[in-house]
């Protein structure tokens, strides 16, 4: 009997480790562009990196952009196949677009391919993709598609993609723009555009019985970077100064109804689960923690290339590079994890000719398996500015958003 309850114990130890370390889905067919692996299984969490267009048999994409879109998802559906899974497993969704003329297009596409049980998702609009695709889809899944619940805010109507995605202790929410549900109308100012859409942030939290406390990581999206420090003194008033989620801050060329403003997010069911972290050199900020523990997966801001304190003091994109993995590297040492514990980043370049340089440079930091990742290039580059001013006054090149998770 002694024997048996020990044989039980062990083999529920394995059972739990097996759950917490990474697995790595590579189909057969799949060529990535870049150091990265197609998709990441940690626990019951799927992590995919952007896919794009192109057919990994023949290497071309198709002419057409709705059979564009539908190969983005074929890639996808690969992706998850390899690991028993399928396309009804999708929580979350970002969908990338390098011309938002397309926009209606994807969205109707990709609503007859995920009709059943869609995903949370987002539409942007960026200047580039790598590997000449017009079309980048990132995805979260999970192994365990009947745990997916859909939250709908009331009046949110029966959109093709759920407002949020409720799996386990985690809140996906879609893209939440500057419209009153109830009213469709825009305030005028850019300030109370920013409010409309922070608030309809928390009606999806509200109608999965949370509030703004749960929020763990923000993505804001501004077209344009007028009225950036109205949107930051807005933002802040809606969180704990020091105790605000993750955040990545991007600047897109289009969002969709032609807003200026758009946010998506992640939540935590769990407050005792959330805990935010902040490297002793980083001052309490009222707009971002560094990182945010939800349970066992840390998400971290975006970093770019700077010193902190001061500024960003090289011109090149190599040497920006260097500096931000070590301002990543900060946050993660101080939550107790490493490089090899990362399942996921976000590349956001200011010009996608800096693509193989970047790839040369981030690449000496992972092994044989490197987390999933979406790179693009967030707007149209300045050129000029790549030279303009000095030390601490040099233009960011690269910004780096990443998901890992504490192994148990």
């Amino acid at each position: 009997m002694a024997v048996r309850k020990l044989t039980f114990i062990f083999l529920a130890a394995v059972l739990v480790c097996a759950a917490a370390n990474p697995k790595v889905l590579f189909p057969k067919q799949a060529k990535p562009i870049g150091p990265y692996s197609p998709g990441i299984q940690v626990g019951d969490r799927v992590y995919l990196a952007g896919q794009g267009s192109n057919d990994p048999n023949t290497g071309k994409h198709p002419e057409s952009f709705p059979a564009q879109v539908r190969q983005t998802i074929e890639n996808i559906r690969a992706i998850l196949q390899s690991g028993g899974m399928d396309l009804r497993n999708l929580a979350y969704c970002q969908v990338y677009l390098d011309d938002f003329q397309n926009y209606e297009t994807a969205r109707q596409v990709l609503g007859e391919q995920l009709k059943e049980d869609p995903p949370a998702a987002a539409f942007l609009g960026v200047a580039a993709m790598p590997g000449g695709t017009h079309v980048e889809i990132s995805c979260i899944a999970t192994t365990n598609a009947s745990s997916k619940k859909a939250v709908r805010p009331d009046g949110s109507g029966r959109q093709p993609f759920a407002p949020g995605m409720l799996v386990g202790d985690a809140l996906y929410i879609s893209g939440q723009g500057p419209d009153d549900p109830a009213t469709g109308h825009r305030p005028a100012e850019f300030g109370a555009q920013v409010r409309q859409a922070l608030e309809n942030i928390g009606g999806v939290l509200k109608a999965a019985g949370l509030g703004y406390p749960n929020m763990i990581f923000v993505n804001p999206y501004l077209v344009g970077q007028e009225g950036t420090d109205v949107f930051n003194k807005e933002y802040a008033t809606f969180f704990e100064f020091g105790n605000t989620p993750g955040r990545a801050t991007i600047f897109v060329t289009k969002l969709p109804k032609e807003a200026r403003i758009n946010f998506t997010g992640v939540a935590l069911r769990d407050l005792s689960r959330r805990r935010a972290i902040r490297p002793s050199n980083m001052a309490p900020s009222p707009t971002a923690s560094p990182c945010v523990f939800g349970g066992d997966t840390l998400y971290c801001s975006a970093k770019s290339g700077f010193v902190p304190s001061d500024g960003i003091q090289v011109p090149d994109l190599e040497g920006q590079l260097k500096q931000t993995m070590r301002n990543l590297l900060d946050g993660l040492e101080e939550a107790g994890l490493g490089w090899a514990d990362i399942v996921s980043t976000n590349v956001y370049l200011d010009d996608i000719a800096d693509f193989a340089k970047m790839n040369a440079g981030y690449r000496t930091y992972f092994s044989d398996a490197p987390p999933a990742r979406a790179t693009v290039q967030q707007v149209v580059s300045l050129g000029e500015r790549r030279t303009a001013g000095g030390p601490g006054k040099y233009p960011t090149l690269e910004q780096i958003s990443l998901i890992a998770v504490r192994r148990r």
